[in-house]
């Protein structure tokens, strides 16, 4: 690879409201979505809420001459809705779905059913080896009252880690997709914190779009102006992420956003607003080396998110257990009951009434149980990412306390070059 080495990457990214039966226009805006994408000839296009497979057909049919590579992760009942088109050979291709995506009995919501993963391709540019990483993290439906918030703080942590994990021989790391986060939201700012990623918004010196970059705005028909409400300008939930790894520099050299409305027809593509970003790699010289050693003062921050993640996941897992612990009452009160159900149809007293009560009293036992085996599950799930970032919160200290003189190892996930991992 030569010394002058540099490459431009153009980057698509959009949720794209895509269920059946239920989202408005949706055949419309799928086939005005192609139309896009082929006229203006992304490297990358990295699309979530593709919920229906025949919309990803008809898409990879219609992109084929320009995105000849595609590929659509399956997951969970209804599916990811996670799909990436490429103009340049994927050479790998893997996905990992949450360990916890919300409630089965939420059932309105419906994240449980959709099995919410992170999807991964890698791409080989001219020498350069290119992790892009597509995601969708469940949904907030009450800020006031966020019963997911220790579920989308899980999520965040265990999309940190899968990007830690699989992009040690990447040259460029590229996160896209609805991350369903403000800012300067927890689980946005452990992410960041934790994998060293950029935010396209916060860099580029070229930007053009909605008021500071928001994702969801009240002037797109398909959005409701009385959610957002608290937010007069919208909400920036959807992001454009990266960080180079090794020998090389990146930086977003521009992004836009659409403002509302398909640029070219002036009705939306989605309730949400596209990403388009315009992202420069090349060679870094010694002096910028992309993964230098961090000091205290930049772990700072890192040991306050992660204190204050796993805070979020012990309250999350202390309202688990009293869940299932009340889900395990219900189902012995509704064994006791089925044994009196049988002890009176046995007897003979009281049949017609036994025989009605027999019914409701299996239905208890069953759901009662159903929910008492779900939330054990929550709460292991959020045990094993808690105890996780109690172990990488008790290395931060240890690094903190030691200084950088005497620092014998760099912190997991603060340097990309490091190989020995504790078992």
């Amino acid at each position: 690879m030569k010394p002058n080495f540099s490459l431009r990457l153009r980057v698509f990214s959009l949720n794209c409201w895509g269920i059946p039966y239920l989202s408005k226009h949706r055949a419309d805006r799928v086939k005005r979505l192609g139309d896009f994408l082929n006229m203006e000839s992304f490297d990358l296009a990295l699309l979530q809420e593709v919920w229906s497979e025949q919309d990803f057909q008809y898409l990879r049919q219609k992109l084929s001459p320009t995105y000849p590579a595609a590929h659509y992760f399956r997951s969970g009942i209804i599916g990811s809705g996670l799909c990436v088109f490429s103009k340049h050979s994927i050479q790998e291709i893997t996905q990992h779905i949450y360990t916890l995506n919300g409630y089965p009995y939420m059932i309105y919501h419906g994240d449980w059913f959709c099995g919410k993963a992170v999807g991964l391709l890698v791409l080989h540019l001219s020498g350069l080896v290119l992790n892009a990483y597509v995601t969708h993290l469940h949904a907030e439906y009450n800020r006031q009252k966020d019963i997911y918030l220790a579920h989308r703080v899980a999520q965040a942590w265990e999309l940190a880690q899968f990007i830690h994990h699989t992009s040690k021989k990447a040259d460029v790391v590229l996160l896209c997709g609805d991350l369903n986060l403000h800012p300067k939201d927890l689980g946005c700012r452990l992410l960041k914190e934790w994998t060293g990623l950029h935010d396209a918004y916060l860099e580029t010196r070229d930007f053009k779009g909605s008021e500071e970059g928001c994702t969801m705005v009240p002037e797109n028909c398909y959005v409701s102006r009385q959610e957002l409400e608290p937010f007069p300008s919208g909400i920036r939930i959807d992001y454009v992420l990266y960080k180079a790894v090794s020998r090389f520099y990146i930086s977003c050299k521009t992004l836009k956003t659409t403002i509302g409305r398909d640029p070219h027809s002036g009705t939306p593509l989605s309730d949400h607003e596209a990403l388009m970003a315009t992202l420069c790699v090349r060679h870094s010289p010694p002096q910028q080396d992309a993964s230098p050693t961090h000091g205290a003062a930049e772990r700072s921050p890192l040991i306050s998110v992660l204190r204050e993640a796993w805070t979020e996941l012990d309250l999350g897992m202390a309202q688990a257990h009293w869940w299932a612990t009340f889900a395990g009452y219900v189902t012995g009160v509704g064994l006791l009951l089925l044994v009196l159900v049988c002890a009176l149809v046995a007897g003979g007293g009281v049949r017609e009434i036994a025989i009605m009560l027999w019914a409701p009293t299996v239905g208890l036992v069953l759901g009662a149980g159903a929910v008492y085996l779900f939330h054990m599950q929550e709460a292991k799930g959020l045990c094993r990412a808690r105890a996780e970032l109690h172990h990488v919160l008790g290395r931060a200290r240890d690094a903190q306390d030691l200084g950088p003189e005497s620092q014998p190892v760099p912190l997991l996930g603060q340097q990309e070059g490091d190989r020995a991992e504790e078992q």
